[in-house]
């Protein structure tokens, strides 16, 4: 019986041996930033190891390349945000990657491919993941690792408000404030690329004449500063162009105001964030007298209200073609490697400079 035994243990453990090999050659070791509490991100994110078994049947298994900063995820990290996570949770809302397996029944994925996530709250800070089909689109490979990473938030969200709120035809004219801001660059090279006019309007600042360069090389037909606005004479600066049928605001207070005041009678303003932190003022008159209407815009709700429809297929292909042609392009930025995220998180919370710098990811380094 010993003998026997002794004839059968290195068959155990060649088999032990086996299945040991066959787990590993299964589970990767990913690294994610998760945190554990609300609070800033560079007190409460920790890089983590977690791991990643095999996709299931309609699962797509991928390597995160780049994912972007912005400031939704920080809100969200900070509880500030409608979305909240069960915790811990991993942070990260948008992001590029590559497709390294798939699952049996997955039909419009293949190894190799680049893919965009296309979901809200999916977690994107890590190094690895599986995740549904339908939560993935591909995107060419020509397109630059950074632009594909910002691919899914602002460039929607600038194509969605002008689409969507005012039937504007060529020479029409919009206005709007943070033009510098990555959503607001967005607009003026969309508003170029569709023939529309375009204000946009800054804090003041030193180098007010730079900037005001740079807004209008995008696509800017007039670039005023937020004291320039609320002059009186503000009509004359502006007597070239038709007053504006759509306006697009993202700071709030008495900034809006004096952007609603500019409107064309039965004008829009689409409200899409609150950087003043204040609230938007509505005066009677504009209710009245000028029927002006005032919405708000979150592109979370559009992508969820819209998922596998025919117009969230048109405006990727619209704006990836708009990439392809050369008539946009994404903001500044800085890939930063995942390691070095707690120094990405703080500058991302304390953006200066002439344009808002986008901070990104690099998962690869």
């Amino acid at each position: 019986m010993l003998t026997q035994l002794h004839r059968l243990t290195p068959l155990i453990l060649r088999r032990t041996a086996d299945l040991a090999q066959h787990h590993s050659s299964s589970t990767i070791c990913a690294q994610s930033l998760q945190y554990c509490e609300y609070g800033e991100p560079g007190d409460v994110l920790q890089l983590v190891e977690v791991s990643v078994g095999e996709p299931k049947a309609n699962e797509v298994l991928v390597q995160m390349l780049a994912a972007p900063i912005n400031p939704s995820d920080i809100n969200t990290i900070q509880g500030k945000y409608p979305i909240k996570l069960p915790l811990p949770a991993i942070a990260g809302n948008e992001g590029v990657a590559k497709v390294l397996k798939v699952g049996d029944n997955v039909k419009n994925f293949k190894q190799g491919q680049r893919v965009v996530i296309v979901e809200n709250a999916l977690g994107t800070w890590r190094t690895h993941g599986n995740l549904a089909e339908h939560q993935l689109m591909c995107v060419p490979d020509k397109i630059d690792l950074a632009t594909a990473a910002t691919l899914v938030v602002n460039p929607p969200t600038a194509y969605r408000m002008l689409k969507d709120f005012v039937p504007l035809a060529q020479s029409d004219c919009i206005i709007q404030n943070g033009a510098n801001s990555a959503v607001g660059q967005l607009v003026h090279q969309l508003c170029k690329a569709w023939g529309l006019k375009s204000i946009g309007v800054v804090r003041d600042r030193a180098n007010f004449d730079e900037l005001k360069t740079y807004l209008r090389l995008l696509g800017a037909t007039e670039v005023l500063t937020e004291e320039e606005l609320a002059h009186k004479d503000v009509d004359k600066k502006l007597c070239k162009l038709a007053s504006p049928r759509l306006a697009l605001n993202c700071v709030g207070g008495k900034n809006a105001s004096d952007i609603a005041k500019l409107l064309a009678p039965k004008g829009v303003m689409v409200t899409y964030g609150g950087m003043s932190r204040k609230p938007v003022m509505v005066s009677t008159p504009a209710l009245i007298f000028k029927n002006i209407s005032f919405c708000g815009f979150w592109i979370t709700r559009w992508m969820k209200e819209h998922k596998a429809k025919p117009d969230r297929e048109k405006m990727f292909a619209d704006l990836l073609e708009l990439l392809d042609q050369g008539k946009l392009k994404g903001v500044k930025h800085e890939l930063v490697p995942l390691k070095d995220y707690k120094a990405a998180v703080t500058a991302a919370l304390d953006i200066k400079g002439l344009v808002g710098k986008k901070y990104i990811l690099d998962m690869q380094c």
